[in-house]
């Protein structure tokens, strides 16, 4: 089996992936001796970890903005002057009534915050959930291909085990 191997990391932008791709590699496996089978094998591990957590990662993240889509339709339809509870932290929250349901304040990440219509948030929620799903897919993909490259080489190295023992009993013999 033959093996492309890059320096590199997924889910990145096109720039570093382009980079990475310069430096591709093929390694054919079967010629790999067993402690560099293992290493790989115990490489691809840790990459399929790491993507598996990052996949984690961007599902919770587009959870949180779906969440956030929801609340911003909902507002759209309560009447100004009705009791909400307004969220000073993550965990704390004070009465207060609505003022004003034509426009919402959007945190859009690192403390910045933008005032948009309903429709604008919509939008905003909309875009931003896509663009996550399409990385979720990039993730996911890399991470099958990651599990296919494991399962190859540690195939390959059950194999070359197997031979190891068979030629040190035939020598014992």
């Amino acid at each position: 089996a033959v093996v492309s191997t890059q320096s590199g990391h997924y889910g990145r932008g096109d720039s570093c992936t382009n980079m990475a791709a310069e430096n591709v590699q093929a390694v054919d496996l079967a010629q790999l001796p067993v402690p560099q089978l293992n290493q790989l094998r115990t490489q691809f591990e840790e990459e399929e970890q790491m993507l598996t957590q990052s996949l984690a990662q961007l599902k919770g993240v587009q959870s949180r903005f779906m969440e956030s889509q929801e609340s911003v339709l909902k507002l759209s339809k309560k009447e100004v002057g009705k009791d909400v509870l307004v969220p000073l932290t993550s965990s704390m929250y004070v009465p207060g009534q609505l003022a004003n349901i034509e426009k919402v304040l959007i945190d859009i990440g690192t403390g910045y915050h933008v005032k948009m219509t309903i429709p604008e948030a919509k939008g905003y929620f909309t875009r931003i959930t896509e663009y996550i799903t399409k990385k979720m897919e990039v993730v996911q993909k890399n991470l099958i291909e990651k599990d296919k490259l494991r399962q190859v080489t540690t195939e390959i190295l059950q194999l070359k085990i197997q031979a190891q023992a068979q030629q040190q009993t035939a020598q014992q013999a």
